[in-house]
């Protein structure tokens, strides 16, 4: 019988991740923060939230869809709206008739969701913790306070561009769907299988409405010139690689879907232009839509690109940042056409 990661000792953990890193070319540093990532995940799956959380993001299409090469390091989770403000939606409605009503459901969720993490997500992290004998501390973070950090011991460290803790992002402001279940597991199970890694099969958030959340993100952005932070070019990244795997296209054809995403993000994330423009969503999927940023926007973009590279989060595949760029002026001409 397999023996349990968990249970062998840290010598041997460092062992193992340096001989995983060999056979897979991702950094031991990576593997081992992989393994709590799908831990977490695991934890949630068997927990009554399992049916109340969607599992969503660049991690759900390395881990779920494997359609990026990416290490994607935190996990993006939707809690469905439906569970958070119930008495807020009008005829059970998660689409606000007003923008009046939207921000007012936006102001309850703020003030919710911490609540509901701290009430629900983390005595649940904790008695899977004490039930698999394992130690780490949650920490809310962000300025909405929905972020938890789960933080861990690192055997292995890299360049410091990822830290040694999982963070899991909360959304409250949609159902998570479309969503099915997925098989999700570790990147080095495969390279050691006289070792039991730990597994999921969680909720996630279909692809091609991932493809819109991040083709609308990327527009905002070139939309407004500026980074929000750092790690940002991984979307980018990923678009291009959808675009590669044929999930951009499938999305590109579905226009409902389109819709809904730029009907969502109009009431629950109105964001202006650098002119201080109100961004029209629903132009940008109907046709009118900027992927590609220009000038010093394009340069931060690629800056942060470099860095990503750097600390190893690309490993068998890493395109030239001008090569991703060039995948993604394809596809907003697709999508314009």
């Amino acid at each position: 019988m397999a023996e349990s990661w968990h249970t062998l000792s840290r010598e041997d953990r460092a062992e193992a991740l340096e001989l995983a890193a060999a056979q897979t070319g991702r950094a031991p540093h990576l593997l081992e923060k992989d393994v709590w990532v799908v831990w977490v995940l695991s934890a949630i799956d068997q927990s009554p939230l399992a049916n109340k959380l969607t599992f969503k993001g660049g991690t759900s299409l390395s881990k779920a869809y494997k359609i990026i090469d990416r290490f994607s390091e935190d996990i993006d989770l939707t809690c469905d709206i439906r569970e958070i403000a119930p008495d807020l939606l009008r005829h059970g409605n998660p689409i606000p008739e007003t923008a009046s009503h939207a921000k007012k459901i936006s102001d309850h969720v703020r003030a919710r969701l911490p609540m509901w993490i701290e009430r629900e997500v983390m005595p649940m992290l904790r008695e899977a913790l004490e039930r698999d004998g394992l130690q780490s501390s949650l920490t809310l973070a962000g300025l909405e306070r929905n972020k938890l950090l789960f933080n861990y011991s690192p055997i292995k460290r890299g360049m410091g561009y990822t830290a040694a803790s999982v963070q899991l992002e909360f959304g409250g402001r949609a159902t998570g769907e479309p969503h099915q279940r997925h098989a999700v597991t570790c990147d080095m199970a495969a390279a050691l299988p006289e070792i039991a890694f730990p597994s999921a099969q969680p909720l996630v958030m279909a692809a091609e409405r991932t493809f819109w959340e991040k083709a609308t993100a990327a527009h905002v952005y070139c939309r407004q010139g500026r980074l929000r932070g750092d790690r940002y070019s991984r979307h980018w990244y990923d678009l291009a690689a959808m675009a590669e795997s044929g999930h951009a296209q499938a999305a590109i054809s579905d226009q409902a879907l389109a819709r809904d995403v730029a009907l969502h993000k109009s009431m629950f994330f109105a964001e202006k232009d650098a002119a201080h423009q109100p961004i029209d969503y629903h132009a940008a999927v109907g046709g009118r839509i900027q992927i590609v940023p220009e000038g010093g926007a394009l340069a931060a973009l690629e800056k942060d690109y470099a860095a990503m590279l750097e600390d190893g989060l690309l490993s068998t595949h890493q395109p030239r940042f001008d090569d991703i760029m060039a995948s993604c002026a394809h596809l907003q001409n697709l999508i314009n056409r």
